[in-house]
């Protein structure tokens, strides 16, 4: 029987059936799992070009259709008798009144997810590469009070970053923005960052964002006291700014090891 402990690193997906048995093989899942918290992303195949978009406020309707069909999600893992629930303090998509729980085992090299609520079958490969030192941290803009997470696992991070207020529940994303009033709002409406990234020789760089624009930048984590960390990101109409976040909760390694550019002395 797996433990949490057995699943820390990036999982890769290549296959979910859904409850009514569509079968999906496309749709690319990024799930790094820390000592305890974790952070998913998952983005259809079908992506349209965003060449040319620098920011959240060059995003035209067709590509904020396509960015609203993404799900990602952050939260804790939590293991109770045979199951694993995905507790979420962050989700890409409005909430779901169903918890997000279910069994996993191995079998065949592959590690099966079988829904406990809801009844899905979803397959999962582990991605070559360390899995120490590893580390999450629980983050709160110090501005905006939005919830963000940040998981590092040997030389990978993944970012979450909710959009700054509240959207209803029961719907989806798409139905939201379909229904926006204005070109702004919908922009708005996708404003949650999902990332992953590589860290090395202390630069943190992203390489697929739920905000296509923020790939190919520079996180730039640094600390600045106090309790606090920042990061660089994208304003909404261009050029970079500094985010300083609260650290509300960190677990696993210090985060001084991947800061301090010594990542090799401590990767198992």
């Amino acid at each position: 029987m797996l433990d949490i402990d057995q699943l820390g690193g990036l999982w890769r997906r290549s296959l979910i059936v859904q409850p009514d048995g569509r079968r999906d093989t496309t749709t690319e899942v990024y799930w790094l799992q820390g000592p305890e918290h974790y952070i998913d992303l998952r983005q259809p195949a079908d992506r349209p070009s965003f060449a040319g978009v620098r920011a959240l406020r060059d995003l035209t309707a067709p590509q904020i259709g396509w960015l609203a069909r993404q799900d990602g999600f952050a939260g804790r893992l939590v293991k109770a008798g045979a199951f694993f629930e995905w507790q979420r303090h962050l989700d890409f998509q409005p909430p779901s009144a169903l918890a997000d729980a279910g069994r996993l085992w191995l079998e065949d090299g592959i590690m099966k997810e079988e829904g406990r609520d809801v009844p899905y079958l979803e397959h999962w490969h582990r991605a070559e590469g360390d899995r120490t030192p590893a580390a999450a941290f629980i983050l709160r803009d110090a501005r905006s009070g939005s919830a963000g997470s940040l998981v590092v696992v040997g030389d990978r991070f993944m970012l979450a970053r909710a959009r700054p207020f509240a959207v209803p529940g029961g719907r989806s994303l798409a139905d939201l923005v379909a229904e926006a009033p204005t070109l702004s709002h919908a922009q708005d409406l996708v404003d949650c960052e999902i990332s992953f990234g590589t860290v090395g020789d202390g630069e943190w760089l992203i390489r697929v964002s739920s905000l296509p624009f923020r790939e190919g930048c520079a996180l730039g984590v640094s600390r600045t006291g106090g309790g606090q960390l920042a990061t660089l990101d994208t304003g909404p109409a261009g050029g970079t700014l500094t985010r300083r976040w609260s650290i509300l909760h960190g677990e696993g390694a210090p985060l001084d090891i991947w800061l301090r550019q010594d990542l090799a002395a401590h990767a198992t």
